[in-house]
């Protein structure tokens, strides 16, 4: 008999929701913040507000935009609003991430220089958030068609909830690759 130790890897569906889909993407965004925490727990206000040259992301940059963009995919595409209220929510607007900076950007002072637990209540604000606009959703509107008004370049945006709660699990995971890679360069 082996005593190696046993080591499971699972995503559990999130109990409370209408929907087992959306039970398991809930699951599967909760993972991917609790990751992003690992990854970022620790870092001091220097390392957050880090820049490694001009034009580039901080680290604090990274988490803010992981929360603010899913406090927008809740409002807009999982809710079915026109607008989303980033500031009700999160306390600082979209444009507080500073993404996309300007080629010879400096991140924005509305999050430089802030602790590791401002970030961390982000996070767990816009976690909250969805799991609050997850919480009604069944099966039944997932694949409802939701046409945005047109940009100005004339074009019209078209998705479903289905994507959007595929859209932001893939999101915080490409940011989480960055976090950890920017984590190491960090002084």
């Amino acid at each position: 008999m082996s005593t190696a130790k046993r080591i499971e890897s699972r995503i559990v569906p999130a109990a409370g929701f209408r929907s087992a889909e959306v039970a398991l993407k809930v699951a599967e965004i909760t993972e991917v913040h609790e990751q992003i925490v690992r990854a970022a727990s620790g870092l001091t206000a220097g390392q957050l507000a880090w820049q490694p040259a001009p034009g580039r992301n901080t680290l604090g940059m990274l988490l803010a935009h992981i929360a603010v963009a899913e406090v927008h995919i809740a409002f807009v595409v999982l809710k079915g609003e026109r607008d989303s209220d980033i500031q009700g929510v999160l306390g600082i607007t979209m444009d507080d991430d500073g993404m996309p900076l300007p080629a010879e950007g400096a991140p924005p002072a509305t999050i430089t220089g802030q602790p590791w637990p401002f970030f961390a209540d982000l996070l767990e604000r816009a976690l909250a958030h969805t799991r609050a606009a997850c919480s009604d959703l069944g099966d039944d509107v997932l694949g409802v068609e939701i046409v945005r008004p047109p940009r100005p370049d004339g074009s019209v945006r078209v998705f479903d909830r289905r994507w959007g709660l595929h859209h932001m699990v893939e999101h915080a995971a490409q940011h989480l690759g960055q976090i950890q890679v920017l984590r190491q360069q960090t002084h």
